[in-house]
């Protein structure tokens, strides 16, 4: 049940009446309005702005418009009042029967309460491409790959459960130099495992500890089969083996996030004997997409794919780039950018035109050159939304955190995961939005406190779960089951601070779908907070005050009526948790 859809439809209905009768004209687009909760629960349970977004064209003040929409909405079932405030916005008060029917249907499909429809306006289901973390294989994870792995796997979460078809895509950059100076690195770690002294480890090689154990496979492997031969005798063979054993390792540690991935997609691929790459060139050059030119010096930063020569250039200018693109080197390579082009061609291909990538900040100045070969390659029937997740500062006590030996540079998402688990990491990476820096202090994220959010909202699940242990220890004779609680009398249900709490629930099904259509899964960790903090709070006045105490020893109806209410907080909370991946626990120490 979504009551501010269900008041949209009505709302458009006037609005259909009024034109009708002449008020409003005849073009206007009734998807403009909104309805929603006001910003002031004390004004009233809904509120739209219908009125000033339709004035200008009805060539009328807002508050014309206000008057006559009130006046139609007075006469709506289960509309108590209506007052125009401002400008022209309308405020709504309902009866308390729709929240008690909100708590009937939580408690009727707790699992798809606040679920979109598998359905778009066609018929069919939308497929949508998600692809995130993609990181090189070339070690092991640090915390800024962990960002973008839980924003993209709450995302792909949050899309399918407001109705999407999500494929979770995860691309292996296993082509190009990266690859070969992991080789050469595992060579060396193969030497060492021989007995060889290599001393330190030269510039621009790979020197975590992480790389010994692939230079240990390789000594039992090969024994000293590949020991002082030329690069072309072991290059292919020790770059497959060590690239195999980093993706078993960033398997692992996604596993150990509870990041989920459908698709693996291989670079390598893109570069078989039929030549992918080379074949959309063809293609794109034959559509006058791709042309021999020169590029003049780019301004500021050096473009590191920029060569002062002719070679053939992608027209992404044409669709909205600031400048066209190389896609061959000089010695005959492809770009960077040439993979990614057929790459992203593949997604399309395979029936996708809603694409979105999750890429860390630093590739920002990519975006604009990847949303116009979407374009190109798809002649503008598909679409990228570039998601960037900014940089992570990981903090102790407000001090920065030293680098980890383990990767030589940096600290894994490992450490950090064993450290603080993998609940605090998920959530804490979801209370800001993914274009916000954010400071993630491990030892506040394990704090027992408000300032906590992660242990806010699991405690509050934790508490309703004790509240039904009480019920039934006080109780013991009686059926709480979900089947018993949904036949409860919730009108007794009355006191302010429980409809504030029953009107938050009301407003997830709203919240889920603005999250979804705007890609902020963000927006799912602060409403837990918020329903949270509203039931904490709840929580202590029942302390002190006995007739709002969950569990009524004297009166088993009243009993019943609450736990049908904390029945349905609580599956609203499981199942903002599971969208974001965190744990809803039964008990906290």
């Amino acid at each position: 049940m979504n009551i501010f859809n269900d008041f949209h439809k009505r709302i458009t209905n006037i609005l259909n009446t009024l034109i009708r009768e002449g008020h409003l004209p005849a073009d206007i687009d009734l998807s403009r309005f909104a309805v929603e909760p006001p910003r002031d629960a004390s004004h009233g349970d809904i509120s739209t702005n219908a009125s000033m977004v339709y004035a200008k064209q009805a060539g009328c003040k807002p508050r014309d418009v206000a008057d006559k929409i009130a006046a139609l909405l007075s006469r709506e079932e289960g509309v108590v009042g209506v007052e125009i405030a401002g400008p022209g916005f309308i405020n709504i008060k309902i009866v308390p029967h729709f929240y008690e029917n909100v708590l009937r249907s939580i408690m009727d499909s707790p699992s798809q309460y606040g679920a979109g429809e598998r359905r778009t306006e066609k018929g069919n289901v939308e497929k949508v491409n998600v692809e995130y973390v993609s990181a090189n294989p070339t070690g092991p994870m640090h915390v800024g790959h962990g960002r973008g792995a839980v924003f993209g796997d709450a995302l792909a979460r949050l899309l399918d459960f407001g109705g999407a078809d999500v494929t979770r895509e995860y691309y292996i950059n296993d082509a190009g130099a990266q690859v070969d100076m992991l080789a050469r690195s595992a060579y060396l770690r193969y030497r060492e495992a021989l007995g060889e002294d290599i001393g330190a480890i030269p510039e621009g090689l790979y020197p975590g500890d992480y790389l010994i154990p692939v230079g240990e496979i390789l000594a039992v492997k090969y024994g000293n089969a590949l020991q002082n031969k030329p690069d072309a005798d072991w290059l292919s063979n020790v770059r497959a083996i060590a690239i195999n054993a980093m993706m078993d390792m960033i398997r692992e540690d996604l596993a150990q996030l509870r990041v989920v991935h459908s698709v693996f997609f291989s670079e390598r691929s893109l570069h078989t004997p039929e030549d992918n790459v080379g074949s959309l060139i063809a293609d794109l050059r034959a559509k006058g997409i791709i042309y021999d030119g020169r590029l003049p010096p780019p301004k500021g930063q050096v473009d590191e794919d920029w060569e002062d020569r002719e070679q053939a250039l992608f027209a992404s200018t044409k669709y909205g780039d600031d400048v066209d693109r190389p896609l061959i080197k000089s010695d005959g390579s492809y770009t960077y950018f040439a993979s990614d082009i057929a790459y992203h061609a593949s997604k399309f291909n395979r029936g996708f035109t809603r694409l979105i990538d999750v890429w860390g900040a630093d590739h920002g100045g990519y975006v604009k050159r990847m949303e116009a070969a979407v374009t190109a390659v798809s002649d503008g029937k598909a679409m990228l939304d570039v998601k960037l997740c900014q940089l992570v500062k990981l903090m102790r006590n407000g001090e920065p955190v030293k680098m980890s030996k383990r990767s030589g540079d940096f600290v894994t998402l490992r450490e950090v995961i064993d450290e603080v688990g993998c609940d605090a990491v998920r959530f804490m990476m979801l209370f800001r939005k993914n274009d916000a820096t954010l400071e993630f202090d491990l030892a506040k994220v394990i704090e027992q406190s408000k300032e906590n959010p992660v242990f806010y909202v699991q405690y509050a699940y934790a508490r309703c779960s004790s509240i039904f242990r009480q019920a039934s220890t006080a109780f013991p004779e009686y059926d709480f089951s979900v089947e018993a609680l949904i036949k409860a009398d919730l009108s007794l249900i009355n006191d302010e601070s429980e409809r504030g709490v029953m009107r938050l629930l009301a407003e997830y099904p709203r919240m889920i779908g603005a999250a979804a259509a705007s890609c902020e899964p963000h927006r799912v960790a602060f409403y837990l907070y918020d329903l949270a903090s509203s039931f904490h709070s709840l929580w202590n006045r029942g302390k002190d005050q006995h007739n709002l105490r969950f569990v009524n020893q004297n009166d088993a109806i009243l009993t019943t009526a609450r736990l049908a209410f904390v029945y349905s907080l609580k599956s609203v909370l499981a199942s903002g948790l599971g969208i974001l991946g965190v744990s809803a626990p039964e008990e906290m120490r």
